[in-house]
Protein backbone atom coordinates (compact mmCIF):
# COMPACT_ATOMS: atom_id res chain seq x y z
CA UNK A 1 0.00 0.00 0.00
CA UNK A 2 2.71 2.49 -0.89
CA UNK A 3 1.34 3.65 -4.02
CA UNK A 4 -1.87 4.85 -5.69
CA UNK A 5 -3.15 4.62 -8.85
CA UNK A 6 -4.82 7.95 -10.23
CA UNK A 7 -6.12 9.56 -13.10
CA UNK A 8 -4.90 12.42 -14.57
CA UNK A 9 -5.36 15.16 -16.98
CA UNK A 10 -2.96 14.68 -20.28
CA UNK A 11 -2.42 17.66 -22.63
CA UNK A 12 -4.61 16.19 -25.44
CA UNK A 13 -7.23 16.17 -22.60
CA UNK A 14 -6.64 19.46 -21.65
CA UNK A 15 -7.03 20.86 -25.26
CA UNK A 16 -10.49 19.34 -25.53
CA UNK A 17 -11.35 21.41 -22.83
CA UNK A 18 -9.84 24.42 -24.44
CA UNK A 19 -11.62 24.26 -27.57
CA UNK A 20 -14.73 23.39 -26.10
CA UNK A 21 -14.33 26.26 -23.80
CA UNK A 22 -13.08 28.75 -26.75
CA UNK A 23 -16.34 27.13 -29.21
CA UNK A 24 -18.54 28.47 -26.31
CA UNK A 25 -17.18 31.61 -25.83
CA UNK A 26 -17.23 32.37 -29.70
CA UNK A 27 -20.81 31.79 -29.27
CA UNK A 28 -21.51 34.07 -26.37
CA UNK A 29 -19.67 36.73 -28.14
CA UNK A 30 -17.46 36.95 -25.06
CA UNK A 31 -13.83 36.77 -25.23
CA UNK A 32 -12.09 34.62 -22.57
CA UNK A 33 -8.31 33.79 -20.47
CA UNK A 34 -8.98 30.10 -20.24
CA UNK A 35 -6.58 28.26 -18.38
CA UNK A 36 -6.40 24.39 -17.67
CA UNK A 37 -3.88 22.58 -14.93
CA UNK A 38 -3.59 19.11 -13.80
CA UNK A 39 -3.97 18.28 -10.21
CA UNK A 40 -1.13 19.12 -9.60
CA UNK A 41 -2.09 22.68 -10.28
CA UNK A 42 0.33 22.49 -13.18
CA UNK A 43 -0.54 24.99 -16.58
CA UNK A 44 -1.29 22.40 -19.10
CA UNK A 45 -3.26 24.87 -21.90
CA UNK A 46 -4.01 28.52 -21.66
CA UNK A 47 -5.48 30.98 -24.54
CA UNK A 48 -6.25 34.74 -24.31
CA UNK A 49 -8.30 35.31 -27.12
CA UNK A 50 -8.69 38.28 -28.98
CA UNK A 51 -10.28 41.54 -26.83
CA UNK A 52 -9.93 39.51 -23.75
CA UNK A 53 -9.03 41.51 -20.65
CA UNK A 54 -4.99 41.33 -19.82
CA UNK A 55 -5.62 41.05 -16.36
CA UNK A 56 -7.76 38.00 -16.71
CA UNK A 57 -4.68 35.60 -17.78
CA UNK A 58 -3.95 36.00 -14.16
CA UNK A 59 -7.16 35.28 -12.64
CA UNK A 60 -8.25 32.39 -14.79
CA UNK A 61 -5.05 30.70 -14.01
CA UNK A 62 -5.70 31.39 -10.44
CA UNK A 63 -8.99 30.07 -10.43
CA UNK A 64 -8.04 26.72 -12.38
CA UNK A 65 -5.54 26.21 -9.33
CA UNK A 66 -8.04 27.23 -6.62
CA UNK A 67 -10.42 24.86 -8.22
CA UNK A 68 -8.29 22.27 -8.18
CA UNK A 69 -6.51 22.61 -4.54
CA UNK A 70 -9.94 22.90 -2.71
CA UNK A 71 -11.79 20.36 -5.15
CA UNK A 72 -14.94 22.24 -5.45
CA UNK A 73 -15.94 25.35 -7.63
CA UNK A 74 -14.63 28.79 -6.82
CA UNK A 75 -16.64 31.50 -5.86
CA UNK A 76 -18.26 29.99 -2.75
CA UNK A 77 -16.38 31.37 0.23
CA UNK A 78 -17.83 33.62 2.80
CA UNK A 79 -17.13 37.53 1.76
CA UNK A 80 -14.92 37.96 5.20
CA UNK A 81 -12.85 35.21 4.26
CA UNK A 82 -12.45 36.23 0.60
CA UNK A 83 -9.60 38.91 1.82
CA UNK A 84 -7.89 36.24 4.17
CA UNK A 85 -8.00 33.75 1.23
CA UNK A 86 -5.82 35.79 -1.06
CA UNK A 87 -3.41 37.61 1.81
CA UNK A 88 -3.17 33.61 3.18
CA UNK A 89 -1.68 32.25 -0.16
CA UNK A 90 0.52 35.46 -1.58
CA UNK A 91 -2.59 36.03 -4.02
CA UNK A 92 -2.26 32.64 -5.62
CA UNK A 93 -5.83 31.90 -4.88
CA UNK A 94 -8.88 33.53 -5.20
CA UNK A 95 -12.55 33.44 -4.38
CA UNK A 96 -13.94 34.87 -8.13
CA UNK A 97 -15.90 32.67 -10.02
CA UNK A 98 -15.12 30.97 -13.15
CA UNK A 99 -12.83 27.91 -11.60
CA UNK A 100 -14.25 24.25 -12.03
CA UNK A 101 -12.60 21.05 -11.13
CA UNK A 102 -12.96 18.58 -14.16
CA UNK A 103 -14.22 15.23 -13.14
CA UNK A 104 -14.24 12.07 -15.09
CA UNK A 105 -16.33 9.40 -13.18
CA UNK A 106 -16.51 10.94 -10.14
CA UNK A 107 -12.69 11.60 -9.81
CA UNK A 108 -10.52 15.18 -10.00
CA UNK A 109 -8.45 15.21 -13.06
CA UNK A 110 -7.68 18.48 -13.29
CA UNK A 111 -9.48 21.66 -13.23
CA UNK A 112 -10.38 25.10 -15.29
CA UNK A 113 -10.34 28.91 -14.94
CA UNK A 114 -11.93 31.31 -17.20
CA UNK A 115 -11.69 34.99 -16.90
CA UNK A 116 -12.94 38.31 -18.76
CA UNK A 117 -16.61 37.69 -18.51
CA UNK A 118 -19.20 38.07 -15.96
CA UNK A 119 -18.69 35.71 -13.00
CA UNK A 120 -21.95 33.96 -14.61
CA UNK A 121 -20.15 34.20 -18.18
CA UNK A 122 -16.93 32.77 -16.79
CA UNK A 123 -19.05 29.68 -15.00
CA UNK A 124 -21.09 28.79 -18.40
CA UNK A 125 -17.89 28.59 -20.34
CA UNK A 126 -16.05 26.87 -17.89
CA UNK A 127 -19.15 23.73 -17.82
CA UNK A 128 -18.61 24.32 -21.68
CA UNK A 129 -14.83 23.26 -21.76
CA UNK A 130 -15.69 20.36 -19.20
CA UNK A 131 -18.74 18.89 -21.15
CA UNK A 132 -16.29 18.57 -24.10
CA UNK A 133 -14.02 16.39 -22.92
CA UNK A 134 -16.96 14.48 -20.90
CA UNK A 135 -18.44 14.32 -23.97
CA UNK A 136 -15.44 12.21 -25.89
CA UNK A 137 -14.64 9.70 -22.55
Amino acid sequence: MYLRQTRELTHQGAMVVLQGAIAKAEEMGVPQCIAIVDTGGNLLAFVRMDGAKILSQISATQKAVTAVSSRVPTGGVAQDVEIKLALATGGQLTNLKGGVPITIDDQIVGAIGVGSGTGQQDVEVALAGIAALQAVM
